[in-house]
């Protein structure tokens, strides 16, 4: 199948009319997007939006040989004005299956938000999967085998794409592509870099590509053709400052997993309530998917298999080490609890370096602050440094989160 995404952006474009704000002022040129709209194989148009006809001609298409056009979701504001010999827009009955005489076979799938989605059979037997805006599978539904293509709202529904790929309708070679792209993310490096974490990647207005193959036919320059299999990085370290926003950033990473596991280095505080409360707002947040574990024991974890690993934070666990070596003495820190604790760093970071599980773990940026007064307090900054550069030594990326803003420092 030949897919052309007339448009990817939200039921209102980006910019919105007549939105200020900074995510709509920076939609400009090919962050711009009409809203979303998809043509396969010149014979089946999704959503027929305004502008639909000149997107097409834009992209070297014409809709005149479209013979089906199904609506995915409620169309809000004014009538949309049907093009000569374009066929009415219609739906399909939620379970029931629509075939074309050009050899597509079109499903309409049950959606948990208002809409209907589509699963589409080409005549080669490839397959799409094309959702509504803020739309994700309703139920339990079972998928036979991966979709080539997945067309939907990555964005405002991380969760959707986690439940597919729970669900075996998202593999690891399947093409994921965002759409009904709004103003919830600011357009360029910062949506690019969420989407590649969640494993899905956004093409321009007019982009044309192959379901299966999932490269470029019209639209991409060479260097995006590999779009299909965009590269996330497998081990990330968040740093940031005190409510800097970091947790939030390294939960988001993960938020299309269907499987996570939690690794709180904290553990609980007998009587301290404000530390009670600080852990609840961080389960509160969480997927019900994810599973926690209280532990500093980080290397057994790193070294077996399973679900990624959220690990926050490094702060915490240092803190746990210099505990056990007994290193905030100075005596006992001068006769072997340096030593100590420079090889038990050395043991998490040759294991974060052998893991084959996705890792993202938090730490605290601490060495732009005031120099502590005490000579412990001096000595935990010092070695929390060293931890973080060693720690990052073995990361594919590493990043600074200030003020909530990302910054990338590598990768």
């Amino acid at each position: 199948m030949e897919l052309t995404l007339l448009g990817t952006g939200g039921p209102s474009g980006l910019p919105r009319p007549d939105c200020p704000c900074a995510a709509c002022a920076r939609a400009l040129g090919r962050d711009a997007r009409s809203a979303t709209a998809l043509l396969v194989d010149g014979v089946l148009l999704f959503d027929l939006t305004p502008g639909a006809v000149f997107a097409a001609a834009r992209a070297g298409h014409s809709l005149s040989g479209a013979r089906q056009v199904l609506l995915s979701h409620p169309h809000e504001g004014p009538a949309v004005e049907i093009p000569a010999g374009l066929p009415q827009p219609g739906r399909v009955p939620e379970g029931r299956e629509l075939a074309l005489l050009a050899g597509h076979r079109v499903r309409a799938l049950a959606t948990d938000a208002p809409g209907t989605g589509y699963g589409v059979t080409g005549p080669d037997g490839e397959r799409l999967l094309y959702l509504p805006p803020g739309a994700g599978p309703a139920g339990p539904d079972t998928y036979p085998e991966p979709y080539d293509t997945v067309v939907m709202d990555v964005v405002r529904r991380p969760d959707a794409l986690a439940r597919l790929r729970a669900a075996g309708a998202v593999g690891p070679d399947t093409a994921v592509l965002a759409a009904h792209l709004d103003h919830d993310v600011p357009p360029g490096p910062e949506l690019e870099r969420r989407l590649v974490a969640a494993g899905a990647r956004a093409v321009p207005d007019g982009t044309t590509l192959a379901a299966r193959t999932g490269t470029g036919v019209r639209g991409l320059s060479p260097d995006e053709t590999a779009y299909r299999a965009p590269f996330v990085p497998r081990r990330t370290l968040v740093l940031g400052g005190a409510r800097s926003g970091k947790s939030v950033e390294a939960e988001r990473r993960l938020e299309t997993y269907p499987e996570v596991l939690y690794v709180a280095t904290g553990g609980s505080r007998d009587g301290d309530t404000e530390w009670a409360a600080r852990i609840g707002l961080h389960r509160e947040r969480r997927p019900a998917s994810w599973r926690t574990a209280e532990t500093c024991d980080l290397v057994p974890l790193l070294l077996q298999d399973g679900p990624p690993l959220l690990v926050d934070c490094l702060s915490l666990w240092l803190a746990d080490a210099m505990d056990s070596v007994d290193a905030w003495d100075d005596d006992a820190w001068a006769t072997g609890g340096e030593r100590k604790l420079r090889a038990r760093v050395a043991e998490l970071t040759q294991a974060l370096r052998e893991t084959r599980r996705l890792v993202v773990a938090v730490s605290n940026e601490v060495g732009s602050g005031v120099v502590p007064a005490t000579a412990s307090g001096r000595r935990y900054r010092d070695e929390l440094g060293r931890l973080n550069a060693g720690f990052a030594a073995q990361c594919e990326q590493v990043l600074l989160v200030v003020a909530g803003q990302a910054l990338v420092l590598r990768g």
